[in-house]
């Protein structure tokens, strides 16, 4: 899982060095070897294309041509009669005289108004979003997923998002945050490059505030999963791209951006980038407990297929991934998230 925090680079900006794709892109990362069609991708390697212009419209032909431009020529000379006759106006309108005498209302003001508002501080390490109670759990009812279907697909991840915003939206109305409701999208192209480890499934981009779901890709790992255990695996994958979505609400994501960038060393860059995964990974355990009813077998079947693959240097070992899904599904608070404040072991 990948995700980008909002401020990030402009679209079509090619990353440079491990930190990928900076705060606009946070992708889920499938550990497995990647499918043959879709080789396992390079974390935050994929940026949206640059906009592009529309190209003018087709210039009208014969008579029609001639139509236009005498229309437009005469509409120009219309409009500039009326420029016209309104300079006249305001020009020979006489002026009042600007009232003297009266309160100076300068005496009421204060100059340190005028002064820009200090810059808030974000600590990733102490902040107060690891003070708020586990949000209470949601009733979430799902459409029925058809995984060769790219239409169910789009609808599916709706609709769990929306359980999603319910879940957490009292977490961020306490902190005093009004945040955006992502965009859910779909997409059947890989942003896997051919040498990266693991593949991924899904991504968030917080300069569109969009979770995309990469349709290749889940249904090869879907194909890997009992029929029965995958909407619980499907429903940890959104809760971790909707864990990038609360980092990037409360200024987390560009926070770990920023460190990332900042970073002296390679080591240190993916330190970073693992503690925002991994902080992600422990809300999709947060989400989970939040919009399913399942007990402890609902963890169990999650990690057995999604944390049960390799280590991934972006993303945190497999012991490390399952460590903090069940922090997120069994503590009773969102400090259990902390993972900035953690010990280097836990975070490898």
């Amino acid at each position: 899982m990948e995700n980008r925090p909002g401020g990030g680079e402009p679209p079509g900006a090619a990353p440079s060095g491990p930190q990928g794709p900076g705060p606009a892109h946070h992708a889920a990362r499938a550990p497995w070897p990647a499918p043959t069609a879709y080789p396992a991708p390079g974390y935050g390697a994929y940026r949206p294309p640059p906009w592009h212009m529309p190209p003018p419209p087709p210039r009208p032909s014969g008579e029609s041509a001639a139509g236009v431009l005498f229309g437009a020529g005469v509409a120009a000379a219309v409009a500039l009669s009326a420029l016209g006759a309104s300079v006249l106006i305001v020009v020979n309108t006489p002026r009042e005289a600007p009232p003297t005498g009266g309160t100076d209302l300068s005496l009421h003001y204060e100059d340190t108004m005028a002064a820009p508002p200090n810059a808030v501080t974000v600590d990733v390490a102490d902040h107060p979003l690891y003070e708020a109670p586990m949000p209470e759990p949601v009733d979430c009812e799902t459409p029925e997923l058809q995984p060769e279907s790219d239409e169910s697909w789009e609808g599916f991840a709706t609709s769990v998002g929306g359980c999603l915003e319910e879940l957490w939206a009292p977490v961020l109305t306490d902190l005093g945050l009004a945040a955006e409701a992502p965009e859910f999208a779909v997409t059947t192209e890989s942003p896997d490059p051919a040498d990266a480890e693991g593949y991924t499934l899904a991504y968030y981009e917080g300069d569109f505030t969009r979770i995309t779901v990469v349709l290749p890709n889940v249904r090869e790992l879907g194909a890997q999963v009992r029929p029965d255990e995958r909407e619980e695996v499907w429903l940890a994958l959104m809760g971790h791209e909707y864990g990038h979505h609360v980092q990037h609400a409360t200024g987390i994501l560009g926070i770990s951006h920023d460190l990332r960038v900042s970073a002296g060393t390679e080591a240190d860059e993916l330190d970073a980038l693992r503690r925002t995964e991994l902080q992600a990974e422990c809300m999709a355990g947060i989400g989970l407990r939040g919009i399913t009813d399942g007990g402890a077998d609902t963890l169990e079947v999650v990690n057995a297929n999604f944390n049960g693959g390799g280590d991934l240097p972006t993303h945190g070992t497999a012991v490390n991934r399952a460590f903090w899904l069940e922090q997120g599904w069994s503590q009773p608070t969102v400090g259990s998230c902390n993972t900035y404040g953690a010990e280097e072991d836990q975070v490898l």
